[in-house]
């Protein structure tokens, strides 16, 4: 069965072309180009039915600049786990348009999966020992670190050791808010369902700071650089994984072999250089795929 998988991911990704850029009031490209794939899967695997329905749905955020936030002009979203969520489509034969895009915040990741009301989450997911007991990862495919933004006018917080006595908004059941509450004990945490929400009450003076993994902080702060500004060092490693239904072994191999190739090809860093590059970073190395 493992050479049928690794055969049908090949097939998927044979034709990974361009992206397209991303943010005007054009409809946002997919990563991969594709053709019509004969794919062959093992009989009763989550790869025949997906492909068999020709029809995936993913969990994204919809509110995340340059990882998933709705494009106002197309209703679609569009970012870096968008493009990864394409790259997984292509392998399984199927188009963008046969991508149900399902809006998922932080606190219901792990139920939509379970319930299946998604097929995957590509959401701005870290991998923890704590969700691995309830869902499966696949990858990393995308590795950040903790960061705090602050208000452009503010100079009395440089870094987590500067908040004490402030209040720190992050979202609900995320992995930086728990980091807060729980390494961060003299600062009084603050949860809202959205990071949006969030730096809209950082943007009214009700929270001193908004914290959260540096890569989404960098694209709000860019869409506000006269309010906005991103502190310090990253004081954490977050490992952005792929979510699936627990000990479905056989889709997780699959994914880890898509990922994989669109990293040896070059076509993941094409997603980054079109969604996450615009911020001006280049691309990083790609980080090793955990097989477990």
């Amino acid at each position: 069965m493992r050479i049928r998988i690794v055969a049908a991911a090949v097939a998927g990704l044979a034709l990974l072309g361009a992206v397209a850029a991303c943010g005007s009031g054009k409809a946002n490209k997919a990563t991969p180009s594709y053709a019509a794939a004969q794919a062959s899967f093992a009989p009763g695997s989550t790869m025949e039915r997906l492909h068999n329905a020709g029809k995936i749905t993913v969990g994204v955020k919809f509110d995340q600049p340059g990882i998933g936030m709705t494009n106002p002009a197309t209703g679609k979203p569009e970012g870096f786990d968008i493009e990864v969520a394409k790259i997984v489509a292509a392998a399984l034969g199927l188009k963008p348009d046969q991508i149900d895009f399902k809006e998922a915040v932080s606190k219901n990741r792990e139920p939509f999966l379970q319930n299946g009301t998604v097929d995957l989450v590509i959401a701005s997911y870290s991998i923890t020992d704590a969700r691995k007991q309830v869902v499966s990862f696949a990858g990393p495919y995308y590795v950040t670190g903790q960061q705090l933004m602050v208000r452009k006018d503010d100079s009395s917080i440089n870094g987590p050791d500067d908040l004490t006595g402030k209040k720190v908004c992050s979202v609900t059941g995320s992995t930086p808010l728990a980091t807060i509450q729980t390494k961060y004990k003299s600062a009084t945490a603050v949860p809202f369902a959205t990071y949006t929400e969030c730096v809209q009450q950082l943007i009214n003076k009700s929270v001193d700071a908004v914290t959260t993994d540096g890569a989404i902080l960098l694209g709000y702060a860019a869409k506000q650089p006269s309010q906005l500004k991103v502190v310090g060092q990253p004081f954490s490693t977050e490992n952005y994984g792929i979510g699936l239904k627990k000990d479905d072994a056989a889709f997780r191999a699959f994914i880890n072999d898509a990922l994989q190739k669109a990293m040896d090809d070059g076509d993941w860093a094409k997603a980054y250089d079109a969604t996450l590059g615009k911020s001006g970073t280049p691309a990083p190395q790609p980080p090793a795929i955990v097989r477990y």
